[in-house]
């Protein structure tokens, strides 16, 4: 018989062993960010003291910020520091490297969780009303569009939207422009980007699933019983369906973290993205870590909750004893 595993979160992952998995994925990142920062050309010696200082200057400077050391006491100290939840300290500003991303991390929130709550609403919308009606011209059209859209590089779009809504329609701000994040018509235009980035991704693979799901033997059998068709679609097609899309929706918060990068840089915003393309031009590499380590760490995490709510979501099929 089918029916719907009955297993919490935390059960789910616990039994997958993807938990420990995990703290591998993590650590494993960790060592690759340390080891790919000290590749960086140059460090933050060089651009504090600027081109006209001498070799002594650099390396006593280096001394005083420990970037002289060898790469593995940095990497044990590192690591000890991460255990305690201390990132280090800016090699720019001496200010705490938890602060400083802290600092952006705002900014970057009030950006990237509306552009994932929005890219999940249209694609679910769109590939279920997709899937349902394979072949008909709602489908065509909005695989199409949706196709279009992923395949665009979102600097054109930005740029697109920009030159569309901004300098000829005067609709919208091109830019944040010292102003308030909290002004929604600040948010308009990277919202858009990110969105239309990730948006033809998603709705491709609901409207895979819910194809799938909707044409399943349990599915037809319960619509021959009268059971109603709102119950069919909310209790059995969109639940199966939905399942294989939430391992693309861990996709998808990578990739929106990438283009937050690409969006903050374009639209002027101070966020996370801005401060990484910072840290990086001033080779403050305990900033680039530690952003780095973010990046990770919300990565792993929401990989392994859609680990277990694809666990929650999937029939599955056992037999009877």
């Amino acid at each position: 018989m089918i029916r719907k595993r009955r297993v919490g979160v935390l059960r789910a992952v616990g039994r997958s062993g993807r938990a420990a998995v995990a703290a591998g994925q993590l650590l494993a990142a960790v060592v690759a960010i340390f080891a790919l920062t000290t590749l960086l050309p140059g460090d933050a010696a060089d651009v504090v003291l600027g081109p006209d200082a001498t070799d002594e200057q650099v390396a006593r400077l280096r001394d005083e910020l420990g970037t002289g050391l060898p790469a593995t006491e940095r990497l044990a100290g590192w690591l000890g520091g991460l255990v305690t939840g201390d990132l280090g300290r800016s090699l720019v500003t001496g200010r705490p490297v938890a602060a400083e991303v802290a600092g952006r991390l705002a900014s970057t929130a009030l950006l990237a969780v509306p552009a994932l709550v929005l890219t999940v609403a249209l694609a679910v919308a769109i590939g279920t009303a997709a899937g349902r009606r394979p072949g008909s011209t709602l489908d065509r059209v909005s695989t199409a569009t949706v196709s279009a859209l992923a395949a665009a590089p979102q600097f054109a779009t930005g740029l697109l939207l920009v030159g569309l809504f901004s300098l000829q329609l005067g609709w919208l701000p091109a830019t944040a422009g010292g102003g308030s994040l909290l002004t929604p018509a600040v948010l308009v235009l990277p919202l858009a980007v990110l969105v239309l980035a990730q948006l033809g991704r998603l709705s491709r693979q609901v409207r895979q699933g819910v194809l799938q799901t909707d044409r399943a033997p349990h599915v037809t059998h319960l619509r021959r019983l009268g059971l109603p068709e709102r119950d069919v679609l909310l209790r059995h097609v969109l639940p199966g369906g939905l399942a294989p899309s939430v391992q693309q929706l861990a996709r998808i918060v990578g990739g929106t973290l990438g283009g937050v990068v690409v969006v903050e840089s374009l639209f002027a915003l101070p966020g996370v993205g801005a401060g990484v393309v910072d840290a990086v031009q001033n080779r403050d590499i305990p900033l680039v870590q530690g952003y780095a380590v973010l990046a990770a760490v919300v990565t792993i995490t929401v990989n392994l909750a859609a680990d277990a709510a694809t666990a929650r979501l999937s029939p599955v099929r056992e037999d009877e004893p």
